[in-house]
């Protein structure tokens, strides 16, 4: 029996080693990383829904995670094709999947906050960026200039001696204060954590998302040397 049971074990990772981890996009018609794809599934109402954590039941289809091949995909009617069947697609689906993309990265930096791995205020913040284990820079979008240059300017003198600083442009005041749960927040200091890599994953495919030219993955932000990585993760 306790053979049996090992023998399952060695085929069950076997199989979950050898799944694909490669789809093709239904609007470039490449086959590229699941890391670079959204899946998009049909829900009971027969309208396309995205599915981030890849978790939804039912036949998917793939698009490669750019803004401008799903708004290509929607104009040109490749979802029905690709599910072979008619099906409900909005025409805002690119604006609603931004805003989902864009959500689940402030709960992110929720969590994170939570876990105590955020720190706040001018002061505080500019003491992390001279001492403490940062992995990103957090500033508003609609900040002031002189600030920002001065924090950038400490945190490129850090990344000197081996630090790997971010910053992190993509989101306003006013969305950085319900995340954080404080009035107007400008900058913040990310420290080293889990809940920080999660929240630099799903900034990463948000930004990735957004980026017009198929060879940027940084517009809006300044991260130079980030990864693609899972959504959801």
């Amino acid at each position: 029996m306790q053979k049996l049971a090992e023998h399952a074990v060695t085929v069950h990772e076997a199989h979950a080693a050898a799944a694909p981890r490669e789809r093709l996009c239904i609007a470039t018609r490449q086959v590229r990383p699941l890391g670079e794809l959204i899946r998009f599934v049909v829900g009971p109402d027969g309208s396309v829904v995205p599915d981030l954590k890849r978790r939804l039941p039912g036949r998917g289809v793939w698009i490669t995670a750019r803004r401008h091949l799903v708004e290509e995909a929607v104009r040109r009617r490749m979802f029905g094709r690709g599910f072979k069947a008619d099906v409900r697609v909005s025409a805002e689906l690119a604006d609603e999947l931004d805003g989902l993309l864009e959500r689940s990265a402030l709960n992110a930096l929720s969590i994170a906050h939570k876990a105590k791995l955020v720190i706040l205020g001018f002061a505080k913040v500019e003491t992390a960026v001279a001492t403490a284990p940062l992995v990103a820079l957090i500033r508003a979008r609609d900040a002031g200039e002189e600030s920002g240059r001065r924090l950038a300017g400490a945190l490129r003198r850090r990344a000197d001696h081996g630090a790997e600083g971010k910053i992190v442009q993509a989101f306003p005041s006013a969305q950085l204060d319900l995340a954080l749960g404080r009035l107007n927040v400008v900058h913040a200091a990310l420290l080293a954590g889990r809940a920080s890599e999660t929240f630099l994953a799903r900034w990463r495919f948000l930004e990735y998302f957004r980026a017009d030219d198929p060879g940027n993955r940084d517009r809006g932000s300044r991260q130079r040397n980030g990864t693609i990585l899972e959504p959801g993760s």
